[in-house]
């Protein structure tokens, strides 16, 4: 007869992730082990094979819940009919989304490459959602950027570095509010854009984009 779930098996199972993210952000994913996340939880090594068959499947729950999470309130964020004001609302919703999930932010960015090719497809997926949602509000604020596909992918993408690796460096309650700098990030995109279109196609960029093409063209080919 199969084994029926406790009463708080959700419950226990969203601290066996908490306590996960905080191992692999601290030791890394290779440096942690089943015996520790069980140490940590306060529970059997036995016990934790009744919640997840492998460490894999651990990681791949606390990135998958942590990257849902993002998505649901990234999208509930993007109902805002006015493009600029969503690019900002959305902005705000993710950073606000960050709060306290530090180490699930951390272990994604260093850790889900190590997941199986069929669970890291499930992963970025989800993260090319998040890409989707930022790239049409900056197309809907941006006319220029929206009829540049080539150019419209990194500004989503410089807007996501400013939101992505704030942990680094930003604090709770010490000088800018979280609210403040999202709003920042998303303005600094929209106020800036054209400018930076322009001096994306000045002869001077244009010709280092084409040597570094060539460059990158000569290194393949040296490989192959």
């Amino acid at each position: 007869m199969a084994r029926t779930r406790a009463i708080d098996y959700e419950q226990k199972r969203l601290g066996i992730l908490s306590q996960s993210a905080r191992l692999f952000a601290q030791h890394g994913f290779t440096g942690t082990s089943i015996t520790m996340i069980a140490e940590a939880c306060g529970v059997s090594k036995a016990l934790m094979y009744h919640y997840y068959d492998s460490k894999d499947d651990v990681l791949f729950d606390v990135l998958a819940d942590h990257l849902k999470h993002l998505v649901a309130t990234v999208e509930a964020a993007a109902t805002e009919r006015d493009a600029r004001r969503r690019l900002i609302a959305i902005s705000t919703a993710l950073l606000d989304a960050y709060r306290g999930a530090d180490a699930e932010h951390q272990v994604q960015i260093s850790s889900l490459k190590l997941l199986p090719s069929a669970q890291q497809d499930v992963l970025k997926e989800l993260e090319r959602r998040l890409v989707t949602i930022f790239s049409e509000a900056i197309a809907a604020s941006l006319a220029p950027a929206a009829a540049r596909p080539d150019i419209l992918k990194p500004l989503t993408m410089s807007l996501f570095g400013m939101l992505n690796w704030h942990y680094l460096w930003f604090r709770d309650g010490k000088g800018m509010t979280r609210d403040a700098y999202a709003r920042m990030a998303a303005n600094l995109i929209l106020a800036g854009a054209e400018d930076a279109i322009r001096a994306a196609d000045t002869p001077e960029a244009t010709a280092a984009s084409a040597k570094s093409a060539i460059a990158k063209k000569k290194a393949a080919k040296a490989r192959s």
